[in-house]
């Protein structure tokens, strides 16, 4: 599950006014098409992680008005218990847990105001029935108190958590506490998952997750995770992700890969849009490892220490309409102090492509109509040559590409040789990205050197000794052979150009020039600061 980039955190510096609003009006004329755009002199400078976990909306900055700011007005329950429900007394330890066990499947649940709590046992949860329906009323509250593993668990489909509150359980790393056994069908609304361990949500097979309120949990927001890969159709709409990760675990175990504010793991179909995913410790959005047909469109995507999203070793996604800005300052910050030179993106595609032979709604990954605004770098498209089925550099360990569903088949000699010299490694092709909106001031971020990169980089295949992909084979196709192209957007500020090789920085007319070719039809406004 991890990814070739380390995660840190370090102080950020107090926040510097950004470019006035002239310029912004400039660009707006350059791209009309640009959607979900908001103009530079209204957004404030810089990342901060002092409100991450409150209800009002982040010091970092208040987004558009159409930005989901669940956390603070979420809307309220019944205040009465609808016709035929059971109603469930918070006076009485277990009685949600109990009454369940008792109920027919297909019963509703009103909860009463209050703080309702299980049996003091780790293990004691609420094992839901299918078509279960959970609703709390205002000011409803289930409470883990620091004992309680999980909230909700169970096989059963159909089950629907509303106007609830759920926080302070300790699921144990990378376990979640509501949907903990990942069932099919259940929908989560108007819910707040806050503050527990582990992840505040796991996810099943046409799982739908509006309007929701997941914030401070210690790991993951949501872990979009199911045993044996056959989460479809998952919808995260109009939520508010905010202060995840607060237990830090890329600290914890370096490398893992096992953070985000939503990390997706071999999700089939998603739809993912109008959250608003902000000041999350490491990225907002993480793909990784086969995941298929996302769309990311309309979302409010800020202040996180990592990447605003990561798409790794995935297939066939459209990324759109997006507010992208102020990520990855922390992480990238800290990797230049360290003397790292990668161009991590706050976009970031890691060996991942369009391939029209697995079936999805695109047959590309296509990024327009976005707004990056002062970012650390921009968007990255990155392919590791040592990375492909039974490569000791293929950290999904035990993972093949989805064009062959036997990795043994990956091995010499056969890998050397079409078809598996092709299907045996997850490239970063097909990528589309135009009509989006690239703002950079380098003051507003407190940088000299390394935030101001747009890359299309690989490097040079050294191992294992059998690898058919050694030397700059990859290099070469991911920046002239794999059909990655940047044309006809906008770019305001000092923006430099990584192509071939981490280390290869290129000015705009060697970006533009042969061999590479790419931004057509772009334009330049090389300005720094207001």
């Amino acid at each position: 599950m991890v990814i070739e980039r380390r995660h840190r955190g370090v102080p950020t510096a107090p926040p510097v006014p950004l470019p006035g609003l002239s310029l912004v009006l400039l660009l707006v004329l350059l791209l009309p098409a640009v959607t979900g755009c908001t103009g530079t002199a209204d957004a404030p400078a810089k990342p901060t992680r002092t409100s991450s976990t409150s209800g009002a909306p982040a010091a970092s900055g208040a987004p558009s008005s159409a930005v989901a700011r669940v956390c603070a007005a979420p809307a309220a329950g019944p205040a009465k218990a609808p016709a035929g429900a059971v109603t469930v007394d918070p006076a009485v330890v277990g009685d949600l847990a109990a009454k369940t066990e008792s109920s027919p499947p297909n019963t509703t649940f009103w909860l009463r105001p209050g703080t309702h709590t299980l049996k003091p046992e780790p293990y004691a949860q609420v094992v839901a029935k299918e078509g279960n329906r959970y609703l709390g009323a205002p000011g409803a509250v289930l409470d883990g108190r620091r004992t309680n593993q999980y909230a909700f668990g169970g096989t059963a489909r159909d089950v629907t958590i509303r106007h609830l509150t759920v926080q302070r359980f300790v699921a144990p790393n990378n376990e979640g506490v509501v949907n903990h056994d990942m069932a099919d069908g259940w929908v989560i609304e108007h819910a707040r998952i806050q503050d527990n361990s582990g992840a505040g949500l796991m996810a099943g097979a046409r799982q739908q997750v509006r309007a929701s309120c997941l914030r401070g949990n210690g790991q993951y927001g949501m872990n979009a995770y199911k045993t044996g890969d056959t989460i479809e159709g998952l919808v995260v709409e109009g939520n508010e992700v905010v202060g995840n990760n607060t237990d830090d675990w890329e600290r914890r175990q370096p490398g893992c890969g096992c953070t985000a504010g939503i990390k997706f793991w071999a999700v089939d179909g998603a739809d993912v849009r109008g959250n608003w995913v902000h000041d999350n410790r490491g990225a907002g959005l993480w793909a990784d490892t086969n995941n298929n047909d996302f769309r990311f469109e309309d979302n409010v995507i800020e202040a996180n220490d990592g990447a605003a999203l990561i798409y790794e070793t995935s297939y066939n996604a459209v990324i759109r309409n997006n507010t992208i800005r102020r990520n990855n300052v922390v992480e990238g910050r800290g990797y230049a102090e360290d003397g790292d030179d990668f161009p991590y993106g706050t976009v970031y595609v890691s060996e991942s492509g369009g391939e029209p032979r697995v079936p999805a709604r695109t047959d590309k990954i296509e990024i327009y109509g976005n707004v990056l605004e002062n970012n650390w770098s921009g968007i990255t498209l990155w392919e590791n040559a040592d990375r492909f089925c039974n490569s000791p550099a293929n950290t999904s360990t035990g993972y093949c590409t989805l064009l062959v569903k036997d990795a043994a088949r990956c091995a010499p000699p056969a890998i050397a040789a079409a078809p598996l010299r092709d299907d045996c490694r997850w490239k970063t092709q097909r990528v589309d990205i135009h009509g989006n909106r690239f703002v950079l001031d380098k003051s507003a971020l407190d940088c000299t050197t390394g935030c101001d990169r747009m890359a299309v980089v690989a490097n040079s295949g050294t191992s294992p000794e059998w690898s058919p992909y050694k030397g700059e084979r990859v290099s070469e196709a991911i920046s002239r052979g794999q059909r990655n192209r940047w044309h006809d957007n906008v770019y305001l500020g000092p923006w430099t150009f990584v192509a071939h090789a981490p280390g290869r920085t290129l000015d705009l007319g060697e970006w533009r020039g042969t061999p590479y070719r790419q931004d057509a039809g772009s334009t330049f406004l090389a300005r720094d600061g207001g």
